[in-house]
């Protein structure tokens, strides 16, 4: 694999997969696009400053593998083989654990040819082998990425999205014993750290010199496979191949290799490395979040903004639409119109902070009755704040005004994209 390029897959949320998958096309002019709920898998060759231009996705990740689901026979309880002395369960634990490490940990090179693309990313030195268990060299994080800046409200979202992940190896806690103990391979309550693999597989433990390159894994599970075994029980199993594997070190407080993702389901099994420390979706130029940033960017890419043009967001709240328009189409000029002056001020503050001030004008004024005439904007975008956030049933009968209204200022009497929430089509209806 060559440095600076490879297969890689990006997280989106829901909706928003067709937009990635037409962004990587567009933006890194990817080849090999695979589409599926929830993440899109591409190949380029564009370098990491054109990658963090992604808009319409969540996290980045270097691809490891991905494959069809892992073969589950029987529910948790039943056993797949039994072997003499051996429950059920253990058994069946036993056979998924085995069939999940060597899909993990198969084709030893390419995992050092990804990490080395990986360390490549973040200003590393040396050749793939610099990682393997002959000759490991510690691993220097990018300081721009631990010095990147960030909001209070974008650090604590991301602490409770690496929080929300079902599973990280842990130390001091359950561990599978060594597979040289035939029947006994079962898990077992055990005070072994998954730092000192040799307590529980018995071998001759690696110089902590050595061990130099640090990892710390995530897992997901869900479908089948959540039924015979927890992600808590699956991520601590692939940490301990790994360091028997390549002498890694498991750290789970300061790691090198950031996360090593793993997500098993029913629908495919596949294991990544994130390239970025923080999410795509989170922009340092907005300091007050409101609507998701990808979103904002999928409606705004909606309205086909072209050079010139006059785009207007009628309820506008905290700008996150404009802010996201203004920086991807930068010589459209933007007005933004909202009735509250909390929101107003908020929006003032993220156009600051985004450097956009000569680009986006704000004004209040109540939607219902804008000073504006006819076929005024090119393009007409609007998050309606009728939604669960904002429990506003009164007004909700005025929407089709509202709609009137926007198809008057617009200049083509086109679509005008808008984010209502799902129950409004049908109040509408009534």
């Amino acid at each position: 694999m060559a440095a600076g390029g490879g297969r890689y897959f990006c997280t989106a949320g829901r909706g928003l997969e067709p937009f990635l998958a037409r962004e990587v096309r567009e933006r890194l002019a990817a080849t090999e696009v695979d589409c599926i709920s929830g993440k899109v898998f591409f190949s380029t060759e564009a370098e990491p400053s054109e990658l963090r231009r992604l808009r319409a996705g969540e996290r980045l990740f270097l691809l490891l593998k991905k494959h069809t689901p892992l073969a589950v026979s029987g529910n948790k309880g039943m056993a797949l083989i039994p072997s003499p002395g051996s429950s059920p369960l253990a058994c069946s634990q036993r056979k998924i654990l085995h069939d999940i490490k060597c899909f993990v940990i198969e084709e030893p090179e390419y995992w050092l040819d990804v990490v080395s693309v990986w360390r490549n990313f973040h200003g590393g030195e040396g050749k793939k082998d610099d990682v393997s268990q002959a000759n490991r060299l510690p691993l220097k994080r990018k300081a721009e990425e631990e010095t990147a800046p960030v909001t209070k409200r974008q650090e604590t979202e991301q602490a409770r999205e690496t929080l929300s992940e079902d599973c990280q190896v842990e130390a001091g806690e359950r561990c599978v014993e060594s597979e040289r103990k035939s029947d006994q391979d079962y898990w077992t309550e055990s005070k072994a750290s998954l730092e000192d693999p040799s307590r529980i597989s018995g071998e001759k433990p690696i110089a902590s010199e050595q061990c130099s390159f640090s990892f710390r894994v995530s897992c997901r599970c869900s479908g089948a496979i959540a039924k015979i075994l927890t992600s808590q029980e699956i991520g601590r199993a692939i940490g301990i191949a790994l360091m028997k594997q390549f002498g890694w070190r498991a750290d789970l407080r300061d790691p090198d290799l950031e996360v090593i993702f793993v997500h098993l389901n029913d629908i495919h099994s596949v294991v990544g490395i994130p390239l970025f420390r923080l999410p795509l979706a989170n922009r340092d130029y907005i300091k007050i979040a409101g609507l998701r940033s990808t979103v904002a960017w999928a409606m705004a890419s909606l309205a086909e903004i072209s050079a010139g043009a006059c785009v207007l967001d009628p309820m506008c709240g905290l700008g996150t639409i404009l802010l996201e328009a203004a920086k991807e189409w930068p010589e459209a000029c933007y007005w933004g119109a909202d009735i509250s002056d909390s929101q107003l001020e908020g929006a003032d503050v993220n156009i600051i902070t985004a450097g956009l001030v000569d680009k986006i004008e704000l004004f209040k004024a109540s939607v219902k009755a804008l000073p504006l005439p006819s076929d005024s904007f090119d393009a007409v975008i609007s998050d309606i704040p009728f939604g669960k956030k904002f429990k506003i049933t009164k007004d909700t009968e005025l929407l089709p005004d509202i709609l009137r209204e926007m198809e008057r200022w617009h200049l083509k009497h086109q679509q005008c994209p808008v984010l209502p929430d799902e129950w409004l089509p049908s109040r509408l209806n009534t």
